[in-house]
């Protein structure tokens, strides 16, 4: 290695630290971009079709932002107002758990104050209001500079695309046959993922929230968006929720409703893992239910809520890219 690749290698190297120290901050808002991208991309096609690039990729953001962005930070504002009102009716005492600490009881002989060990837990909460003030003003501003960052990055990504493969393809020492098999099996795992698993979970989150909803569960849409993050993990999901407030009903002596919540969240609930993520996992791509378990979890450590769904894509295209390794270098080359 002469002189001059060694300083243009050690530039790149400096160079791609600061743009990773740069875009660290922001990441959740960058994934979610690329997310968003690649869920309108077939918006942006049908688009350029009658208008230029410009105005179609501004008519997909403006699209993007009326039908997903502004229901989703309506859906959180709710899912917020409501879990702190659940903290305060515990920090109060108004929320009791009588019920199960008498079963508790009665089944294992053991004195457990789930109502004051509640309390305990969440008496910090509101303490230091100024500062906590400030906290809640800088996430506040943190999150619009974040979205507004994010479309704009969607912007970009959808009437930029072409010139970025282009100039993907000249840079990366692959030749364009071997490109062109690893970009479709990543990009059947992010369908699969997003499919499969991502847009199940919300229907099964959904559904689930609807028999919360029909038998009178307090606070249901928080219960719904937690069942919906619970969704992504194959076999238990959302019965974490919904299977403790059939307990909940029969030890309100609500038996008629606990039955029906049982019946709904097994059949109408369970069709969506037994049936409907299997067929749809299988038609656009093989992924194992321990690469889903491990990424959704992992990804949710490592890089924060956006994990939820890269983790499984990280790790299912790790598969795809020694697949085509397989195939294109092995021994049978």
């Amino acid at each position: 290695m002469n002189l001059s690749r060694g300083v243009l290698l050690a530039l790149v190297a400096v160079l791609l630290l600061l743009t990773v120290a740069f875009v660290l901050p922001f990441l959740q808002y960058f994934l979610l971009a690329v997310l968003l991208a690649y869920v309108l991309l077939p918006v942006q096609r049908t688009l350029e079709t009658r208008v230029s690039d410009r105005i179609a990729a501004s008519l997909t953001v403006l699209g993007a932002t009326v039908v997903l962005l502004l229901p989703f930070l309506v859906v959180i504002r709710s899912t917020a107002a409501e879990a702190t009102a659940l903290v305060r009716r515990v920090q109060r005492g108004d929320l009791t758990f009588a019920v199960f600490e008498n079963y508790i009881r009665e089944f294992t002989g053991v004195e457990i104050e789930i109502g004051r060990l509640a309390q305990s837990a969440l008496s910090g909460i509101g303490a230091g209001e100024l500062s906590n003030l400030v906290g809640v003003l800088g996430t506040i501003t943190h999150m619009v500079v974040g979205f507004g960052l994010a479309l704009f990055l969607l912007y970009y990504f959808l009437k930029d695309r072409e010139p970025f493969f282009r100039w993907l393809r000249h840079t990366v020492p692959l030749s364009d046959g071997v490109q062109d098999e690893l970009y479709t099996e990543i990009d059947d795992i992010m369908r699969g993922v997003l499919a499969g698993h991502v847009l199940i979970a919300i229907f099964q989150g959904v559904i689930a929230g609807l028999g919360l909803v029909a038998v009178g569960i307090p606070s249901a849409l928080f219960w719904t968006v937690v069942m919906v993050v619970l969704a992504l993990l194959p076999i238990v999901g959302s019965f974490l929720v919904w299977g403790p407030a059939v307990v909940y009903l029969l030890a309100t002596s609500r038996p008629l409703a606990a039955a029906f919540l049982l019946v709904y969240g097994t059949i109408v609930v369970g069709v969506s893992d037994d049936y409907l993520r299997p067929i749809v996992v299988d038609r656009y791509a093989r992924i194992n239910p321990t690469v889903v378990i491990l990424g959704v979890f992992g990804g949710l450590y490592a890089i924060g809520v956006m994990g939820l769904f890269f983790g499984p894509v990280i790790l299912g295209s790790l598969r795809a890219t020694l697949d085509v390794f397989a195939r294109e270098y092995g021994p049978g080359e």
